[in-house]
């Protein structure tokens, strides 16, 4: 007996392969990049004529004169200089303070949570339209903003980098504050989390690790005391079993010299390090995350000219002598003041003003904010370089980087994880 085929089911079954062939099609196919200059950050050099095989995100080839299938989407990016997705090591998205009168006080009485979040969020896609793929977001975000920032990227509500997060910053009694009366004892929790021994401090880092970090931050040295070496050991092996490293904001002396012996994977701005704890840093392999700032943003903390100009003097010394001593590096900028007319990327990228006058070559420069950045954060097997099974974090520039370093202010074309998400013709 001849079978007779329902037609509404011939139809779905129908549908169903054309959408299993679709897919397999799809899925077949593989982002080709044109590379015309490619940057190796292992190397610090451009290799000519490449080209970059993606698939489901991550890279699977890169060569000269690879084959690819016709099927496949390919980008031309040959006249472009190619480089991996930036790193900037010390960012505070969610933080404005007021041209020329920066006041934490103001910030904690007249900012809700929710509202540094949206501003989070918005100096976040600014990042990645920027060209940086992956930031360390160092604290300062009220009661732990970034955490929905980085779930609402994850959903795909809004657009921004890989965020490598602190949680609240953890300190001795007071934070980084001065001269809150008694009556407002610990408005500074907003943002900090007070602890002065280390049962306090594993207290902390248990806290910041259950509400979103993975990376923990100190402060050593703001107030009239700072962290013991039994201290920072005892934030070291906390964090540790977790999988997490330890950086600490400190500006040099003894504080400087615990932070190093105590195992810190990094010190944040570090103005005051003199030779002898940067051959320090050096043998401990302790990461300087420099945060470089130059005339400009000292004028927008208040500063007046002459010590403005006195403060960035110490910087350019103080990040000559690290590059020379060979103490490891990563970019972090730290700006959370916009400068007048500029945007927070605009008025980030003047510390490349700095680099530029303390004379480190363009080549190293963008290994600290790239394959040097991405061993201080922990992905160095993930991000960092344009190599096989590396995510495909890719910007393009305009001008060749290795002639002047602010050509990477000129990036017109961005992928973040295989997906496109900016590009300019």
């Amino acid at each position: 007996m001849k079978h007779k085929w329902n037609k509404p089911i011939l139809k779905t079954l129908l549908f169903f392969f054309c959408s299993l062939v679709l897919t397999g099609f799809l899925q077949a196919q593989n982002i080709v990049i044109k590379a015309g200059h490619l940057f190796s950050s292992r190397t610090g050099k451009i290799l000519n004529d490449q080209t970059i095989i993606i698939k489901n995100g991550k890279i699977q080839e890169v060569g000269s004169n690879l084959k690819y299938k016709s099927t496949d989407t390919v980008i031309d990016l040959s006249k472009s200089w190619v480089l991996p997705g930036l790193m900037d090591c010390h960012v505070h998205i969610t933080l404005n303070f007021s041209y020329g009168n920066p006041s934490y006080v103001q910030l904690y009485t007249t900012e809700s949570s929710s509202l540094r979040a949206l501003r989070g969020a918005y100096v976040a896609e600014q990042f990645l339209m920027s060209g940086f793929t992956t930031i360390k977001e160092i604290g300062n975000d009220a009661n732990y903003a970034t955490a929905d920032i980085i779930k609402a990227i994850k959903n795909g509500w809004v657009k921004g980098p890989t965020i490598i997060y602190a949680g609240k910053i953890i300190a001795p009694y007071g934070g980084q504050t001065s001269g809150v009366n008694i009556e407002n004892e610990h408005l500074w929790n907003f943002e900090y989390i007070d602890a002065d021994n280390p049962d306090e401090i594993k207290k902390a880092i248990r806290k910041n690790i259950y509400y979103g970090a993975d990376v923990i931050k100190l402060v050593s040295g703001q107030q009239a005391g700072y962290y013991d070496l039994e201290d920072i050991k005892a934030a070291v092996d906390e964090a540790k079993k977790s999988g997490l490293r330890v950086t600490v904001h400190v500006q040099g002396g003894m504080a400087a010299r615990n932070v190093i012996l105590g195992g810190a994977a990094a010190i944040e701005h570090g103005f005051e390090l003199d030779d002898d704890l940067l051959r320090l840093m050096k043998e401990k392999g302790t990461f300087l995350v420099g945060t470089d700032v130059g005339y400009d943003s000292n004028i927008s903390w208040g500063l007046d000219s002459s010590s403005a100009r006195t403060e960035e003097k110490r910087t350019i010394d103080r990040l000559k002598r690290a590059y020379k001593i060979g103490t490891k590096m990563a970019y972090g900028t730290d700006l959370v003041i916009d400068g007048p007319g500029l945007n927070r990327i605009q008025t980030s990228l003047k510390v490349l003003e700095t680099w530029k006058a303390a004379e480190i070559p363009p080549s190293y420069v963008l290994q600290t904010m790239t394959i040097y950045a991405a061993e201080l954060l922990g992905v160095e097997k993930s991000r960092g370089v344009l190599e096989p099974s590396y995510w495909a974090d890719i910007i393009a520039l305009k001008n060749n980087p290795l002639e002047d370093i602010e050509a990477v202010k000129s990036v017109h074309f961005v992928m973040k994880e295989g997906k496109v998400i900016k590009q300019e013709h």
